[in-house]
């Protein structure tokens, strides 16, 4: 490749005004400016995912869990590409903060070479689609169900990592409200289609994820579009693309923990589901609702933990520590507020909501209602404010690093706090589906014990050893 060929670089008033901005300008100011808007993308994004199952409910609450089944498996796919993105734009973001610009053209144009690679290989495996989901214990009724929903799901997933790696790139040069007018659009097109799919022609859940795929490629096509300028410091070129170590080893040093972590987490919760078989199909459903409902609150956490990681990269790439600690310091606060507050709103309308998810064209589904609510009541109480914390100390983690960290915390999120646990409630108590909530609320609670109680260990790190950060330089070295 031609790596060593001179490079256009050009950067846009734009971008080096919000450098400036992210670098010296008020920090709650830049907090918000920069998490607001994903923040935003984030609840609506959730909101129009939870009328998304409420369409699959309408087709029947077998086709709902189903779906939430299916949707995980879904996820440990899709979590290769969303660790490779959220990972390696934070190398992107610490180049442009510390002005390295020829070095952010590089490490963009490689990333996307590298995302194509990893699509190629997911598109050779979707003929063995069957065979997967069975050594994954999916009940044969799912497959019936969903086995087409889920080839065509990961079309749309390869299209995502391609996605992913584009809002991260737009995250690190703080279009925040770009991400939020374009996926906002996307999810309304989504939506739309899949709303004539249900309801107008009667399809049942593939046609779900056609509508996924289609939406998924219209923005893929705004992405080839806004990253298609050679000479800008953001946009993709053929000449920039390089396999040299101090271009693509950082990026993979840090991306490799963040994609393991998410594949594992996703990997755990298919387990948590599999295991939740036990109490019946209803049960699984309703534990994916329980997901949607509380995600309500805690996705708006995942805005500000994105764009805080951002922010503190910018900052501790062109050597300003201080305003990396006060960049956290300001989104934990903020995610504390929002977590109490959310949690005090679902409690008020819980009964509200229950009715909503568990209506079908067959009408109401008394036992399907009463098992969501039974599993939400535990789910909110543990996730709101807990998961608030927890976003707040991954976002100081990735920002400066940490990706280690971050996975070891999230591995025992899942595999130490919630699957023993829920093993141990099988296996020695007599309770019924409320067991799932409560494993959900021990293992958010505890994560947030655990990563608070790290937290503080890191902080201390960080501000004995201020000189060894700065720079390119992989800062996972100063630990």
């Amino acid at each position: 490749m031609a790596s060593d060929k001179k490079i256009g670089i050009k950067l846009s008033e734009k971008d080096r005004k919000f450098r400036e901005f992210a670098l010296s300008g008020n920090m709650w100011q830049v907090i918000l400016t920069v998490c607001m808007p994903l923040a935003i993308y984030q609840i609506v994004n959730h909101i129009f995912t939870i009328l998304d199952t409420m369409m699959a409910s309408h087709i029947s609450a077998q086709a709902v869990s189903a779906v939430a089944y299916l949707s995980q498996i879904q996820s440990m796919i899709s979590a290769l590409g969303m660790g490779l993105a959220a990972g390696s734009s934070l190398k992107i973001s610490e180049a442009y903060g510390a002005g390295k610009y020829e070095m952010v053209k590089k490490r963009l144009s490689s990333l996307i070479m590298i995302c194509f690679c990893i699509g190629v290989a997911v598109v050779l495996c979707m003929p063995f689609v069957p065979f997967f989901l069975r050594i994954t214990g999916t009940p044969e009724d799912f497959i019936t169900i969903g086995a087409w929903y889920f080839v065509i799901s990961l079309a749309a997933t390869v299209v995502g990592f391609f996605n992913n790696v584009y809002i991260a790139i737009e995250r690190a040069r703080g279009n925040s409200k770009r991400i939020m007018y374009l996926n906002m659009g996307i999810i309304l097109l989504k939506l739309s289609m899949t709303g004539v799919f249900i309801y107008i022609l009667n399809a049942g859940v593939t046609m779900i994820s056609v509508a996924t795929l289609i939406s998924q490629c219209v923005l893929l096509a705004i992405a080839f579009k806004n990253l298609s300028g050679r000479d800008n410091v953001f946009g993709f070129s053929i000449n920039a693309v390089t396999i040299k170590k101090n271009v693509v080893m950082p990026m993979l040093n840090i991306s490799f923990p963040v994609m393991v972590e998410k594949v594992a987490f996703a990997m755990g919760k298919t387990v948590v589901n599999a295991m939740s078989k036990e109490y019946g199909q209803l049960t699984v459903g309703a534990l994916g609702i329980s997901n949607n409902i509380s995600g309500a609150v805690t996705t708006v956490h995942n805005g500000f933990q994105d764009g805080t990681a951002a922010v503190i990269s910018q900052n501790m790439g062109a050597g300003k520590i201080d305003r990396s600690i006060d960049a956290f310091k300001k989104a934990l606060v903020i995610n504390c507020l929002w977590g109490f507050t959310g949690w005090v709103l679902l409690m008020l309308f819980r009964e509200q909501i229950s009715f909503v998810f568990a209506y079908s064209k067959e009408g109401l589904n008394e036992e399907f209602r009463q098992t969501i609510l039974k599993v939400f009541m535990y789910d909110a109480f543990g996730g709101c404010v807990p998961l608030g914390i927890n976003a707040a100390v991954m976002s100081l983690l990735f920002g400066f690093g940490y990706t280690k960290i971050s996975m070891i915390i999230n591995f025992s999120r899942v595999f130490i706090f919630r699957i023993p646990v829920l093993w141990a409630l099988q296996n020695f108590s007599t309770l019924g589906s409320e067991s799932v909530g409560i494993v959900m609320m021990v293992s958010n609670i505890l994560v947030a014990v655990m990563s608070s109680t790290i937290c503080v260990f890191v902080l201390r790190h960080i501000i004995k050893n201020k000189d060894k950060f700065g720079g390119v330089k992989d800062v996972q070295a100063a630990f």
